[in-house]
């Protein structure tokens, strides 16, 4: 057993948690939890309670599944069913290419919070950073060491914004379990921005990566993937609170840039720059995490992709930070992208599902039936809610 805890302590299953809780927590959570909460107050709690619950469905099924039949989503879809693997993975590299162009805004409106720089010019050289991060290292190194300090900072910085808005505990605790108001559009948003798409997929290959597979390794996995729920369901809550506290005094947030006005509001201009460097933080590690999935999808296409994925990771952001800076709107587009893979989430998680049911892929293993429940249950509360929802983000988008 000492081996398994070193590894787990300080190599790829934390790195995994990590990577998919920093990727959930990106700059689009940190818009969206914002722009709900404005319209929700302390109901918002409830959202992000059901947010966890189906985080858990989705993460648990995909993560164990994965692993156990040491094939990635898109390998495991071909085996299924010839082809279905090619158009799952163009359906995820499309929704992980939406959130990078999100995650490209995001960094665009840190850097400007930081600096004054326009969106556009903070955007061009978080590109550059990013690309610079994974010539300078190895991929699966970096992303092990540098999501975990990412992912710390952020919530010891939030945390310390949430205490200083003195929120009302008791009132947020009371409508987390009885909401006075609901949202779907919430809902399903969150939920997009926290495991859809790409993100359904990031810690689970990441651990395909590094070799932790295979039916003895349940165990291992089943931990990472509830340490990435954790992480990241302390950081919404802790963002959570302190935007409902800042509310409740009466603060006026930027139309523009909401987030930013929930820390300046709390801890004035010192909470303004915090806020520039969580912000830029998330979108950074968002970025690296958006790209690094989505090009592992790549693979299923052809060798070549394998063989140069630095260079296509490297095309992937220059290409979402170039579509960033001709379109612009970089609140709609973090909004935009969280209910886009809100759809892609249904659809991917039913292919993996199914796939569990299979002795051909599974072999000996048999999945538990009361974790197929639950992803079936994730599978049509989101699949029935994230069309309407779709709709009436694009109308937003091109408004």
């Amino acid at each position: 057993m000492r081996p398994l805890k070193v590894r787990w302590f300080g190599g790829a299953s934390l790195g995994a948690a990590f990577l998919m809780a920093n990727s959930s927590i990106g700059p689009g959570f940190l818009t969206q939890t914002t722009v709900f909460t404005q319209q929700l107050l302390t109901s918002f709690g409830f959202v992000i309670l059901v947010s966890v619950v189906l985080d858990v469905g989705a993460q648990l099924n995909t993560w164990r599944i994965l692993t156990v039949s040491e094939l990635r989503a898109q390998d495991l879809a071909n085996k299924l069913l010839p082809g279905l693997g090619y158009a799952l993975a163009t359906l995820v590299i499309l929704g992980g290419f939406a959130f990078n162009i999100g995650n490209i805004a995001g960094c665009g409106l840190g850097l400007n919070v930081l600096t004054g720089l326009s969106f556009e010019q903070g955007a061009v050289i978080s590109c550059v950073v990013a690309l610079v991060l994974f010539w300078v290292r190895e991929v699966g190194q970096m992303l092990d060491g540098f999501t975990k300090i990412l992912g710390t900072v952020k919530i010891l910085l939030t945390l310390g914004i949430a205490i200083s808005a003195h929120p009302p505990l008791g009132e947020a605790l009371h409508h987390t379990l009885l909401p006075a108001k609901l949202s779907a559009a919430a809902i399903v948003t969150i939920v997009g921005g926290t495991v859809g798409g790409y993100i359904t997929f990031s810690g689970a290959h990441r651990l395909l990566d590094a070799g932790i597979k295979g039916p003895g390794s349940v165990a291992e996995v089943n931990r990472s993937a509830v340490s990435g729920i954790v992480i990241s369901t302390i950081m919404r809550f802790v963002l959570f609170l302190a935007i409902v506290g800042v509310l409740t005094h009466g603060a006026t947030l930027d139309k523009d840039n909401p987030a930013a006005g929930v820390f300046r509001a709390a801890a004035g201009e010192v909470g303004f720059r915090v806020f520039g460097v969580i912000l830029w933080s998330a979108a950074i590690s968002s970025v690296v995490g958006a790209a690094y999935t989505s090009v592992s999808f790549f693979k299923t296409f052809h060798p070549v992709f394998a063989r140069y994925e630095r260079v296509c990771i490297s095309v992937f952001i220059i290409l979402s930070t170039s579509i960033f800076v001709l379109v612009g709107k970089p609140t709609q587009l973090l909004v935009f992208a969280g209910a886009i893979n809100g759809l892609i989430l249904p659809i991917a998680l039913a292919v993996v599902l199914i796939a569990a049911t299979s002795r051909r892929l599974m072999g000996t293993y048999h999945h538990p039936r009361w974790m197929l429940a639950a992803g079936w249950v994730v599978v049509f509360i989101m699949g029935g809610l994230s069309v309407p929802v779709l709709v009436e983000q694009v109308g937003n988008l091109v408004r």
